[in-house]
């Protein structure tokens, strides 16, 4: 039997089974990506708008790259894609990148809860939305949000609605001291009559007056409204941005709203300049600060910083801490009525970013941060 010569052809190579592309360390620069805005985000689905300052923008839906899927992707981001950006039905463009953020907006599920949460992105106003009555409005859920705000490097807006159900000057008074805008907005009916309180909000509509004053305010800027369930966001971003966002009254038994938004959306405002946006979140029952430094806790109370130059080095500014000077600050003549209750709400978000509990009071630091 004669013996078999072997040539290449008899060479049998197996696949790879992680693929036999050649594997590289350098990226590509997708310099050719279109920079769009992202307003929305559902399941994996980027809505993207392209050509915002354009007359007519086109929406097109997107999906990250791979190398992204480990970095948050939220509404008023600027992100670059590549693909379709036609807004065709049924295409997709990829996002490749992420553009620098100017602000970024977090939150945390409680004080101590070391995972951040982005809201929104490239804000430069929060607009903390509460209710003058149904629900009830709290302190702390404000004093809450401007320290979120100011941590961020974004302009505080305090909007009070339904103020034709109680009149909001004293729970504005609350921040007589303070360099925050205060802003109140009511409801009209059909008939021009006095609403009830716990009326349906979708029977509602922003009085004319109220709804100027709030645009003119968000002209120009990319505002985010923030505030828990029923206080009426999203009665007030349909009426700005005729949009037409689910909306809901308040439980009679709790005294709190119900939740219909479930994600946040930006949306463009009629009439207004270009690039101005505002963007609707879901009802919040709680805003956590576990991001926020303590010391930036102290300095977000502009009104009571003046006095810590008379503490002693280290003070921790509890009741029992010797020698702070807080108490005599807010108890001296000519001191704010409201410095009292401001001192308070500190202390009480220092000893919950210490996790600790002020007195042992639990329940009341529960009510504060819940809303």
């Amino acid at each position: 039997m004669a013996r078999r010569t072997w040539d290449e052809s008899d060479v049998r190579i197996r696949a790879n089974k992680r693929g036999s592309r050649p594997r590289t360390k350098q990226r590509p620069t997708h310099e050719d990506a279109v920079i769009v805005r992202v307003v929305a985000v559902d399941r994996g689905r980027y809505t993207c708008v392209v050509g915002e300052d354009e007359e007519q923008p086109r929406t097109v839906t997107c999906v990250r790259a791979k190398e992204l899927r480990r970095r948050p992707i939220v509404p008023g981001d600027l992100v670059g894609v590549v693909g379709d950006v036609t807004g065709a039905p049924d295409t997709l463009a990829r996002i490749v990148r992420i553009e620098p953020r100017t602000t970024v907006l977090r939150r945390s599920a409680d004080d101590t809860d070391p995972v951040e949460r982005v809201i929104v992105a490239n804000a430069d106003r929060l607009v903390l939305v509460l209710a003058a009555a149904s629900p009830t409005p709290r302190t702390g859920f404000v004093d809450r949000g401007l320290v979120a705000a100011w941590d961020a490097g974004i302009t505080p807006v305090v909007c009070m609605t339904k103020s034709d159900l109680a009149d909001p000057t004293e729970f504005l008074d609350y921040l007589h001291d303070l360099d925050v805008i205060t802003l109140s907005t009511q409801r009209a009916t059909d008939r021009g009559e006095r609403p009830e309180a716990g009326i349906h909000e979708e029977s509602l509509a922003v009085s004319p007056d109220s709804l100027e004053r709030l645009r003119s305010l968000l002209d120009g800027h990319v505002s985010v409204f923030l505030g828990p369930s029923g206080v009426g966001k999203s009665t007030l971003v349909n009426a700005l941005t005729g949009a037409q966002r689910a909306t809901g009254g308040v439980n009679d038994v709790t005294g709190r709203g119900r939740h219909t938004s479930s994600s946040a959306r930006a949306l463009t405002v009629p009439g207004t300049r270009p690039g101005t946006w505002v963007v609707d979140t879901p009802g919040i029952r709680s805003l956590g600060l576990a991001h926020v430094p303590e010391e930036e806790l102290l300095n977000a109370f502009t009104d009571l910083v003046p006095a810590t130059a008379d503490c002693p080095r280290g003070c921790l500014h509890t009741e029992d801490s010797p020698g702070c000077a807080l108490d005599a600050w807010v108890h001296r003549p000519g001191a704010s009525p409201a410095a009292p209750q401001r001192l308070e709400s500190l202390r009480r978000l220092l000893a919950a970013s210490r996790g600790q509990t002020q007195r042992g009071d639990s329940e009341k630091q529960l009510g504060q941060a819940i809303t």
